[in-house]
């Protein structure tokens, strides 16, 4: 009697870990996700002359966003 008492809470307990917790699991990826990714249109500053242009317009180097080629070569200076 005991075993399958035992035996039915253990099976309700595989049934919720399976359909409740890998839920919040995956939304939390998909947050941390957004969180990382810049979207589109957002905005970002130079880092060498402070303007700010649409991240799809900027130009990516070393980790640092520019709005042109003369404020990478000045940078570099």
């Amino acid at each position: 009697m005991i075993l399958k008492v035992l035996l039915i809470g253990a099976v309700i307990y595989v049934v919720y870990i399976m359909f409740f917790k890998q839920k919040g699991v995956q939304n939390n990826s998909k947050q941390s996700d957004t969180k990382q990714k810049p979207q589109a249109n957002e905005m970002v500053e130079c880092q060498n002359c402070g303007v700010y242009v649409e991240i799809s317009e900027a130009i990516l180097s070393n980790g640092k966003y520019y709005c042109s080629n003369e404020c990478i070569i000045e940078a570099k200076k």
